[in-house]
């Protein structure tokens, strides 16, 4: 600039220049003259200078904006001008800082996906909540670090805000570090002052790097009787050995300050069997143990079905081959497709839905692409009259009638697994009150298929009938917390266990197990109360049975008139009901069953009733969180998979940490946090992290 400038001035809107031409005189007179300089100040672009008669400057000029007059003399200069844009209240590029905007601001979190309700709030631009945006998209979205060094973004912020100062690849990846550590500091706040025991699942996976990562996933139920699940830790594990894999575990439960464990899911590899029983050694016999951790060990439902179908599959090996090789020729080309689609028209299939090829060593997968398959059986045929290369590819042969029939029978007897297994795989919701049905469903179905006249099908459920028992046919073994889920459970109680295993065992099996169970329901009950004080409990608290909490007082307002009374009172209830006063186990199951409807929500019924069954629900509100399979923890090997794919598979074990672990934070439902309570010990920790 020629002129000096004091200040930064916002970019000017596009505008002629202001450079006015002399007026011009009587054809007979001609003026002198005079070379005409441009005005190059930027100020020029939003003022007119103002002129005389005679075309001279009165060195004056007025804004484009507002019209006000500023001196441009040659001793004033530009400043004047160019202070007032700075402070132009038309001026459209500048922002009243005193004033705040108003904008649309979407109601609702991370996970929601389709969350369409805004609410109007006050806006003003602020860079470091921007930065902060930013880093939670990168993280979320599963974007990498040099994303915000590309093209496309640069050119995509400076429309939306030019203002926003762009960022390096090495600065996001620190404020996704940053992030990480924040977040953490409030999980492990959240789970310290957390009174209940902590399920936990676990499982391990092989990178693109070959390095060897643990998953160690949290399951408990907040105060406000909301499921929550966390993972803890993705690390990496030098083997998979059970003595590597239970230190490993350990050593992360000692970094989140965790003891009191009630359950670990596991699949049934032997190295699980290995680490649990470590873990029994460290946990089990501690305050934070179940009874002595007798019930530590949880095995995954869905690995066990796995197991049970595989076996099923090994009768109709040979046609489930030749179907996969009939759709995986359909899928080689866009030329066989577009064939495959005119003989679907031909035949006239209105199925909207697309041949898929499966994985052999996932069944449900399997499942899948034979009911597709199953759906254009006629174009298959008719592909085969068309298409003379479609019988001469398949080394498996083509899908005959026997085939079709086959995997028709077998569709069907799956698809009660198929269900099963999407019920107990979820993570969201209570899954341990109903793996017991799950079971008993499963059991019957085998039993009815196994006596079929259909050779194949009776072939198929007695070979999964043997796996079965193998897992849970003997009573005698099957770990007693799903079942005491079932008792927990209002709509079912004792007396639906009684009922279902009648159906399959003896009648005096059946009773003793019950017995076993309504024994095992009453040292957990003693057990709580025992041990209150480690729930955060008061004693007095835990032994209301009528849930009123009592308050202390001072020793000037004890009475103990009304105190004896009391104990008058409860010894003539005790007296009465044949000298012993019932426990709320024993109120909770003469009670009669809930309704089952599709409304119910077992939580939200026990948080209406934790105050008639203190002890109870503190029972309920652990046995309730324990998840049933492994698929949690699976579930991020999908995220590690793609944050550790071809492109970026130079990634350091501790940023592939932060970056699923964090992911799984921001997405996930927020806990209640006491931030009066924390805000200390937060500033603290945080002090000693960065």
């Amino acid at each position: 600039m020629g002129d000096s400038n004091p200040q930064s001035v916002p970019p000017a809107a596009p505008t002629t220049t202001a450079t006015s031409t002399p007026a011009t005189s009587s054809a007979n007179v001609s003026p002198p003259r005079k070379k005409l300089y441009k005005k190059k100040s930027i100020a020029w672009e939003n003022f007119i200078e103002l002129k005389g008669p005679d075309g001279k400057s009165l060195g004056r000029a007025r804004c484009r904006w507002c019209e006000k007059e500023c001196g441009c003399s040659s001793v004033n200069g530009t400043t004047s001008m160019l202070k007032h844009i700075a402070r132009c209240a038309k001026y459209p590029y500048n922002e009243d800082k005193k004033q705040k905007l108003l904008s649309f601001k979407s109601v609702g979190h991370l996970q929601d996906s389709d969350c369409h309700s805004s609410s109007l709030s006050n806006w003003k631009f602020d860079q470091e909540l921007c930065r902060q945006a930013l880093t939670k998209m990168i993280i979320v979205d599963e974007l990498p670090f040099k994303f915000v060094e590309r093209e496309g973004f640069k050119n995509f912020v400076s429309v939306l805000q030019p203002r926003f100062q762009l960022l390096s690849r090495s600065t996001v990846a620190t404020d996704c570090l940053n992030l990480y550590k924040n977040e953490k500091v409030k999980l492990k706040n959240v789970l310290k002052n957390c009174v209940q025991r902590i399920s936990l699942t676990t499982d391990l996976w092989t990178s693109l790097q070959n390095i060897s990562y643990m998953c160690l996933t949290g399951h408990f139920i907040d105060k406000d009787w909301k499921l929550q699940k966390r993972i803890l830790n993705f690390c990496v594990v030098t083997s998979h050995k059970g003595e590597v894999i239970g230190h490993a575990i350990e050593s992360c439960l000692l970094e989140w300050g965790l003891e009191n464990v009630c359950t670990i899911t596991v699949d049934n590899a032997s190295n699980n069997d290995t680490a649990v029983a470590y873990l029994k050694k460290k946990y089990g016999k501690k305050n934070g143990g179940i009874l002595g951790g007798e019930f530590m060990h949880m095995r995954c439902c869905a690995h066990i079905l796995n197991l049970i179908v595989k076996d099923g599959l090994s009768d109709v090996h040979d046609s489930i081959a030749r179907i996969r090789g009939a759709v995986k020729y359909i899928r080689s080309s866009p030329a066989r497709a577009e064939i495959f689609k005119k003989c679907v028209e031909q035949e006239r299939i209105k199925s909207k839905r697309s041949l898929c090829l499966d994985v052999p060593t996932r069944w449900n997968s399997t499942y899948l692409m034979l009911d597709t398959a199953l759906k254009f059986q006629k174009a298959f045929e008719r592909l085969e009259e068309q298409d003379l290369t479609f019988k001469w590819e398949l080394k498996e042969g083509i899908p005959g009638e026997e085939d079709w029939n086959n995997a028709r029978v077998f569709t069907q007897f799956l698809e009660t697994f198929y269900e099963t297994s999407n019920r107990m795989s979820g993570s969201l919701y209570v899954t341990s009150n109903s793996y017991f049905e799950e079971i008993c469903t499963i059991e019957n179905t085998i039993s009815d298929w196994s006596k079929s006249l259909d050779p194949y099908l009776s072939s198929m459920a007695i070979r999964m009938k043997l796996k079965f028992d193998k897992y849970w046919g003997d009573i005698d073994k099957v770990n007693l917390m799903v079942v005491i889920a079932v008792v927990l459970d209002p709509r079912c109680k004792l007396e639906y266990v009684n009922f279902c295993y009648s159906m399959v065992y003896q009648p005096i099996k059946v009773e003793a197990l019950c017995k076993r169970v309504k024994e095992t329901l009453d040292r957990l009950f003693d057990q709580y109360k025992l041990f209150d004080s480690s729930l955060g409990v008061s004693p007095t608290q835990v032994g209301q049975s009528s849930g009123e909490m009592e308050v202390d007082k001072p020793d000037s307002e004890v009475q103990v008139p009304k105190k004896n009374l009391k104990q008058c009172f409860l010894k003539h209830r005790q007296e009465k009901e044949g000298g012993v006063l019932k426990s709320e186990v024993d109120k909770y199951l003469e009670e009669s069953v809930e309704n089952d409807d599709s409304s119910f929500d077992i939580l939200v019924w026990w948080k209406m009733n934790c105050k008639k069954y203190p002890t109870l629900a503190m029972v309920a509100r652990e046995v309730l969180s324990i998840p049933v399979s492994t698929v949690a923890s699976e579930c991020a090997f999908s995220t590690g998979g793609r944050v550790l794919d071809q492109f970026r598979s130079s990634l350091t074990p501790k940023v592939v940490e932060c970056l699923i672990c964090a992911q799984d934070w921001l997405r996930a439902s927020p806990i209640p946090i006491d931030v009066e309570e924390t805000l200390e010990e937060l500033e603290e920790l945080e002090s000693g992290i960065f």
